[in-house]
């Protein structure tokens, strides 16, 4: 397992209570798991959610390396 840093946007940051969390996970699915564990409206809003990886879009399967920099950009509204 990697120590991550997440970063949570707009709702997810909301509902995560914070800009940033770091966690131990071998996979971006096992990183989501660990920082919504416990949390429904987090889990909740992390489901919709596009993840980039280093900057690249990233799936559940996904592995993490070490120092790696996840980011959580939930759906956006605009016009």
């Amino acid at each position: 397992m990697a120590e991550v840093t997440i970063r949570y946007f707009a709702a997810a940051r909301s509902a995560a209570g914070a800009a940033t969390a770091t966690a131990e996970a071998a996979s971006l699915g096992d990183l989501i798991s660990t920082v919504s564990a416990d949390r429904p409206e987090l889990a909740r809003v992390l489901s919709l959610c596009t993840f980039l990886l280093n900057g690249e879009r990233a799936d559940a399967s996904t592995p993490l390396p070490a120092g790696a920099q996840v980011d959580a950009l939930p759906p956006f509204a605009g016009g």
